[in-house]
């Protein structure tokens, strides 16, 4: 670029920037004070905030569920029940049915015992005579607790077809605590699955209790 004598060239000036005032820090919320309190004990009657913390076994251990301890008792009785192999009559050949791979009770976790010491199910299937009562109500007597019945058929409810003999019992609670009644006669292996299931979530509302007493 071609300069002319008597030309002289200023260099841009800068244009200063504009001055920003500090942010004053907004004082904090003052109390609203009850008529009557004094200024200097607002510190003191500041509400507290609730923060929300984590119990210290969530910080170690993220992943731990927290369940009551009767739950998971609960939980494990009624998955492992043990009923007692004896039958008194003809609905013994449909318990034995249910026991077989058409029915297979072992996916529920029923798993018949021949020991009433380690049993905690009696399956009363048949029916039960005077003089074969004293014998259920022994081995009744020698389950550990807590321990369930399971009444199967009419015989062993009410007598069943057998009820107008004076030697036939009318009904096996007439000895022993029964939890659960099976109708039928005889009953299907069907029927006496719903039975058992019917005890299992008996189980679980009764969690809290430790069993009848022996």
């Amino acid at each position: 670029m071609a300069m002319t004598p008597g030309t002289a060239t200023t260099a841009p000036t800068e244009t200063p920037a504009p001055e920003v005032a500090p942010a004053i820090p907004e004082a904090p919320p003052q109390p609203i004070l009850p008529p009557g309190e004094h200024p200097l004990e607002a510190p003191r009657l500041v509400p507290v905030t609730r923060h929300p913390g984590t119990a210290l076994y969530r910080q170690l251990l993220p992943g731990v569920m927290q369940v009551p301890a009767d739950l998971v008792l609960a939980a494990a009785r009624k998955s492992s029940l043990w009923p007692m192999t004896f039958g008194l009559a003809c609905c013994a050949i449909e318990m034995i049915g249910t026991y077989m791979s058409h029915y297979d009770l072992d996916r529920f976790g029923i798993v018949p015992w021949p020991s009433p010491r380690q049993s905690d199910v009696m399956i009363v299937a048949g029916t039960v005579t005077k003089k074969m009562a004293p014998a259920v109500k022994l081995l009744y007597e020698q389950m550990p607790n807590p321990k369930w019945v399971i009444s199967m058929g009419a015989c062993a409810t009410n007598g069943g077809p057998y009820t107008r003999y004076d030697r036939v019992l009318q009904g096996v609670d007439k000895v022993i605590p029964v939890d659960v009644y099976v109708p039928g006669c005889p009953p299907r292996p069907e029927a006496l699955i719903d039975s058992f299931l019917a005890l299992q979530d008996m189980i679980m509302e009764e969690r809290s209790s430790q069993g009848r007493g022996a």
